[in-house]
């Protein structure tokens, strides 16, 4: 990571981490709690609104960048990273209303509709598709603003609804935000894409974000980012593979395997979160409703497989670092058969997530719950709010 990323990294991950502990206890004053119930896995009243020291810190960071030399062909030659900044703003906003008093679904789906036409107005917008067999397809006017938006969405919600565990959909980003700044730096490396692109920058402070709320939210969690917070780090990622993946028709290096369908490399390195999201989207439509929350995610089947809270969240992490290896190793190696060390050791994972000793016992109610950190923790006001676990 070269010194400016390395500095904004520091500085979003800092700001951040610096950032929850404020929030946290304004949180608590005010009521802003999160209550054990049947559908959720946390024991103790947690606090909600992580996802305001996150956008705090994403604000700061694309602050000190906007004054650094090495990104001021970014800021000066496009008008992306102010439709970045609105686009975060709005749906952090929506996000919030939402952990605070409930929204409808959508309602939500309609904040998430304005970021993303924010962004699609700004010049955040996917140009270029690339059908498997046919080449690439440029969209249309009518359809770029329209494939941008339901990108965001989905994006969006894939986070939301895999933050259900401590620390799971912050350390998952934490993964597919640093993989795709490594893509996308090679890609400006290598002239594929302009040194103007915003991407890499989104992508780093993505990845600094979730590093430093981190610390307050691995298990046992003493705060949680909520809606806010999930839908954040959506519209990040979205805007980040949008402006990198879908804005060149240029085949990097000529790596045929790496750029079978370039617009889908997202669905590899955020491939855990947006294939739980689409086993909820089926399971949901058949029986309740999409909008309809369960407890039937990839992460609550572990837990009730018998790994426990952290194990279940290292597992989906494990996952995810496979499919981002998976993606990046062939664009360095220039070696068709590189996705056989990730397939061997997704094979591992697989084996010790259905095979561990841990899964023959039940879990106990409450496994590996933590006792309160503090005893403010033990006392916090019984008033109800929505929460980020789904």
């Amino acid at each position: 990571m070269s010194g400016g990323y390395g500095v904004i990294f520091a500085v979003a991950a800092v700001a951040t981490w610096a950032f929850t502990f404020a929030v946290r206890r304004l949180a608590v004053r005010i009521g802003a709690v999160v209550m054990p119930d049947e559908r959720r896995v946390h024991a103790i009243p947690t606090p909600v609104g992580g996802g305001v020291a996150m956008y705090i810190g994403f604000l700061l960071a694309m602050l000190a960048a906007s004054q650094m030399g090495q990104f001021k062909e970014v800021f000066a030659s496009s008008s992306a990273p102010l439709g970045v900044v609105l686009g975060a703003t709005v749906i952090f906003a929506v996000g919030l209303a939402d952990d605070l008093r409930d929204m409808s679904a959508p309602a939500k789906l309609a904040g998430q509709v304005l970021a993303g036409s924010m962004l699609e107005l700004l010049g955040v917008t996917m140009f270029f598709l690339q059908v498997p067999f046919a080449g690439f397809v440029a969209l249309s006017p009518d359809m770029a603003p329209l494939a941008t938006v339901l990108w965001v969405a989905i994006m969006a919600n894939a986070l939301n609804l895999i933050d259900g565990l401590d620390g799971l959909a912050a350390g998952i980003v934490a993964l597919a935000a640093g993989s795709f700044f490594v893509y996308g730096d090679s890609l400006v490396r290598a002239g594929n894409v302009g040194p103007e692109n915003v991407g890499p920058l989104l992508a780093v402070i993505a990845c600094g974000v979730c590093i430093g709320f981190l610390p307050h939210n691995f298990h046992p969690a003493r705060i949680f980012m909520g809606d806010a917070g999930s839908m954040l780090l959506g519209l990040l990622m979205a805007a980040s593979t949008l402006v990198v993946v879908g804005q060149t028709d240029n085949e990097f290096s000529g790596k045929t395997f790496f750029f079978f369908a370039p617009v889908f490399i997202p669905f590899f390195i955020l491939g855990v979160p947006i294939l739980d999201t689409v086993f909820a989207i089926i399971r949901r439509a058949g029986r309740r409703g999409v909008a309809e929350a369960d407890k039937e995610h990839l992460h609550h089947r572990l837990v009730r497989l018998g790994h426990g809270h952290r194990r279940s969240v290292l597992i989906l992490w494990s996952w995810t670092a496979v499919l981002c290896g998976a993606v990046l190793y062939p664009t360095f190696t220039n070696k068709g058969n590189a996705v056989i060390p990730a397939l061997v050791a997704g094979l591992g994972i697989g084996l010790y997530t259905l095979f561990h000793p841990g899964v023959r016992q039940r879990p106990v109610v409450g496994d590996e719950a933590a006792a309160p950190e503090s005893p403010s923790a033990a006392v916090i006001p019984i008033t109800d709010r929505k929460g980020a676990a789904s």
